[in-house]
């Protein structure tokens, strides 16, 4: 398994598997990219109180999220000013993002938001820790793998 110093490292498109409700509850990051296939990605993501994901909308990519920990407010729609949907979600709802959606959680509960989310196809840089969201914001080299499947894309064979 790929453990190392207390945190799930991604070990790329090989067989992995770890006790995800305790790696979820035990991530401090904002960010940690723990597995990458070639057709998609498992990140664990900390939503301190009163942060956010941040808007974002992801073209070609299909997001679900599962909150583990906290209480959220999830709101989505077609146009970045106009987001049609918005629910409360707390500790074991999902949230289902189709492609193309624009999309945000916030933490409006009193404890941080411990999330994993999944994206298909893979979305950011394998086993890449981002702390916080301004990290995150400012990370110019977060792209998926050569080697992962994405739309219009021949990946690498080279894994």
């Amino acid at each position: 398994m790929g453990i190392s110093a207390g945190r799930i490292k991604d070990i790329g498109p090989s067989p992995q598997s770890f006790d995800i409700e305790r790696a979820t509850k035990d991530n401090e990051n904002y960010r940690s990219v723990t597995w990458s296939g070639r057709y998609l990605q498992l990140t664990l993501m900390s939503i301190p109180v009163g942060g956010a994901i941040g808007l974002e909308a992801h073209p070609e990519t299909d997001q679900f999220l599962r909150l583990e920990t906290g209480k959220g407010r999830a709101q989505m729609g077609m146009a970045k000013g106009k987001l049609t949907f918005d629910c409360e979600v707390s500790d074991g709802w999902c949230v289902l993002v189709p492609a193309g959606t624009w999309h945000d959680v916030t933490n409006i509960g009193s404890v941080p938001m411990q999330i994993y989310t999944i994206y298909a196809p893979a979305h950011h840089k394998p086993d890449n820790v981002q702390a916080s969201a301004a990290m995150a914001k400012a990370d110019k080299h977060d792209e998926p793998a050569a080697w992962s499947v994405q739309p219009g894309h021949s990946p690498d064979k080279g894994v």
